[in-house]
């Protein structure tokens, strides 16, 4: 501090031989050639400084008010996304719950169909039972028609002789003429 004191005092008295001349003293000239450029600096930099603050703020604060614009819009697109998301859920489960009584009720027509089905099987087996039961009954009452017609033929063939016979065919030959006659 003292040789600080000492160069702006030598200063003031001006150089010694009366010639001009450099102080070579690094540690007495330094402080004050530092705090001469920081005083300039201060005095002629201070808008510069001051400009280059207010940029810098004012790029902050815009970039603070496009990130909160893009927040909001960001928070509505969210909130209209939830509302389709809800409404297609909504949907959804209309959609699931309309499937499934569609698959119930296809299931009652399948049911019934195939129940409308069997009944009319059932009745067409017993349709075809009876008509085969009818047909074996006319096959037995044929065969036995034709055992007793073979049964009475030959007992008529055996019993009757040439006589009977003549007089059969003449009986049946008068009904014959009775019925023309009747008929005309």
């Amino acid at each position: 501090m003292q040789n600080v004191t000492d160069s702006i005092l030598s200063l003031g008295h001006g150089p010694s031989a009366g010639s001009f001349g450099f102080n070579t003293d690094i540690l007495a000239t330094n402080p004050i050639n530092l705090s001469v450029v920081i005083g300039v600096l201060i005095f002629f930099g201070k808008g510069v400084l001051s400009d280059l603050l207010d940029n810098r703020k004012q790029r902050i604060l815009t970039t603070i008010r496009n990130s909160e614009e893009l927040r909001r819009g960001a928070i509505e697109q969210l909130d209209k996304a939830r509302a389709r998301l809800r409404k297609v859920e909504i949907e959804a489960d209309q959609y699931r719950v309309n499937e499934y009584s569609s698959i119930e009720r296809d299931k009652l027509d399948l049911i019934n169909s195939i129940y409308t089905t069997l009944e009319q099987q059932e009745k067409n087996n017993k349709e075809t039972l009876r008509f085969e039961q009818q047909r074996a009954i006319n096959q037995v009452q044929q065969w036995l028609f034709q055992q007793a017609l073979q049964g009475a033929l030959g007992t008529l063939n055996s019993s009757l002789n040439n006589e009977l016979h003549l007089r059969t065919i003449s009986v049946n030959i008068g009904i014959l003429g009775a019925m023309k006659e009747i008929t005309n």
